[in-house]
């Protein structure tokens, strides 16, 4: 029951019902981390999406080079907020890596084929969660499209 609660405060399971939110409820699993603890890397095969229940995970990207490797932070995510979307949608690398930033973060992992047969046994929660889905990246789109707008701006402004 406790992971029904923490799915509910995730905008990508919006608008489920109680017993869509039991369903996918019984597919996660509950995994703490500590601060400084890597959930995946860059680069890196991708089968989960993850809810932060408590705590918050540093969305980091590789700055430097092969020999000199670098993160920058680029986001920075609370409880309610998901992350690893992507790898419910496709099979490729993991676009960034995640690093929880506080001790004790709990996060409730999804696993991809788990979750597919689900939808395909439920097409209706399968219909809703990827059309959350596609609201949720579709927004983060829009976020980075936005930053990278100011970025752009501020360099052709330098002299």
């Amino acid at each position: 029951m406790v992971i029904v609660n923490y799915l509910k405060q995730a905008g990508v399971f919006q608008d489920l019902t109680p017993t869509q939110f039991q369903l996918i409820a019984s597919i996660a699993a509950e995994r703490t981390f500590h601060a400084g603890e890597v959930v995946f890397e860059e680069q890196s095969n991708g089968t989960e999406l993850y809810v932060i229940a408590r705590g918050s995970v540093a969305i980091q990207i590789n700055t430097g080079s092969q020999l000199d490797s670098q993160t920058q932070t680029i986001a920075m995510l609370t409880a309610g907020q998901s992350f690893g979307e992507v790898a419910l949608v496709d099979s490729g690398l993991r676009s960034a890596q995640a690093t929880c930033a506080e001790d004790n973060t709990l996060l409730v992992a999804i696993g991809r084929d788990r979750l597919n047969t689900l939808c395909e046994n439920y097409p209706a929660l399968g219909f809703k969660l990827m059309r959350n889905l596609a609201a949720d990246l579709a927004m983060k789109i829009r976020t980075t499209d936005s930053q990278m707008s100011f970025l752009l701006a501020q360099l052709r402004s330098r002299p």
